[in-house]
């Protein structure tokens, strides 16, 4: 065992350190590649193949789903280990730059229109501000700042605003990345020419599932952005929220159709359904956490060369079951105390949980 392996498991419990001893020697032995569907040494292959063929199918991703849980984990990370430095973060703060009065009617949302959750509608923020909020975001520690407006799609005069400020944002040093909803060829080339370094467009679930969530806009209309945000040459930051009362299946069928796209998302954003009073889900029951754990374990698996983002519902969670996303391959967290409209764990407690891990921001 190596010593980066050594100083994990002196975290954890000695019962579970034994057995996941027992789970390594069992991958070792090959045994584990006797009853899955999709092998460590075929999943990393799948990747090379032609953009035409998938990459993964559903199927085999509910087999990877299916493992049990410390042979998943030790292939997650093995994963991992390839193709990271398992102890490196990226670190990204997200500001809300436009918020509420969205018209969609997504029901996990609290800025749709739609839905009464006591949110003040906010007009885009000036771009003074916006950088202001960017140099305190770099001074904690961020290395990408990511701006979000609640647009179905944005409106071109509005898309100037949001150029500039990028540009602004860039000069400081930072990554940059937005969310503004829908984009034409035309926008995501503009956005792309003021130097937008990523494009945050989830599917947010299966498309079987979709519309159970969403009825404004299809799940076509979602690729058809991402198919734009590829060609104008900007990195792709797509994944998915889960606990949204979607099944396993749903859950493998989302990811495999990221893991499928013609490049695979850069970033991918894993989140855990926040449960805001006055949206259609706010009684969603809630997910269970080694179904949330697997559901990162794969994520790594099915695209071993993005960033896996722990993304939203991480104030929920407590510091073992983040060390295990951390473990099974999420390599990347929001980094403040506030995502758009919810709140996030905070930076003092990130730190100290990154401290206790010998974890350390990456360096872009």
């Amino acid at each position: 065992m190596s010593i980066d392996a050594k100083l994990f498991c002196s975290r954890i419990s000695a019962g579970w350190l034994h057995q996941f001893i027992i789970a390594s020697r069992i991958c070792i032995s090959h045994s584990i590649h006797c009853c899955m569907s999709v092998s460590l040494s075929e999943a990393t292959h799948a990747l090379k193949v032609e953009s035409s063929a998938p990459r993964f199918t559903t199927a085999q991703v509910e087999a990877l789903f299916e493992l049990p849980f410390n042979d998943l984990l030790f292939q997650a990370h093995s994963v991992h280990r390839k193709h990271f430095d398992p102890n490196e973060l990226q670190l990204s703060s997200l500001l809300s730059i436009k918020t509420g009065a969205c018209p969609e009617d997504c029901k996990y949302c609290p800025q749709s229109a739609r839905f009464k959750t006591g949110l003040s509608a906010e007009r885009l923020m000036r771009i003074d501000a916006i950088v202001a909020a960017a140099k305190r975001a770099k001074q904690a520690g961020a290395g990408r700042f990511c701006m979000g407006a609640a647009w179905r799609s944005p409106k071109d005069k509005d898309l100037l605003v949001v150029e500039e400020a990028v540009r602004q944002v860039k000069a400081l040093g930072l990554e940059t990345c937005a969310t503004l909803g829908m984009l034409t060829q035309v926008q995501a080339e503009s956005l792309s020419a003021a130097g937008l370094d990523y494009y945050n467009h989830n599917l947010d679930t299966s498309e079987d599932y979709y519309a159970e969530i969403i009825t404004t806009r299809t799940y076509q209309d979602r690729l058809d952005t991402l198919a734009h945000v590829r060609d104008a040459g900007m990195n792709v930051c797509s994944g998915g929220i889960v606990g949204m009362g979607e099944s396993r299946s749903d859950r493998a069928a989302m990811l495999a159709t990221l893991a499928s796209l013609p490049t695979p998302p850069q970033s991918v954003p894993i989140n855990q359904l926040i449960k805001v009073p006055g949206t259609p889900l706010e009684n969603e029951a809630d997910l269970d956490e080694f179904e949330f754990i697997r559901t990162i374990a794969v994520a790594r698996i099915t695209m071993p060369t993005s960033y896996v983002r722990l993304s939203a519902g991480r104030e929920t969670m407590n510091d073992q079951m983040q060390a295990m996303c951390f473990f099974a391959g999420a390599n990347s967290v929001f980094y403040g105390d506030e995502l758009l409209t919810t709140n996030n764990a905070s930076v003092e407690h990130d730190r100290a949980l990154m401290a206790n891990l010998g974890l350390y921001s990456l360096q872009h």
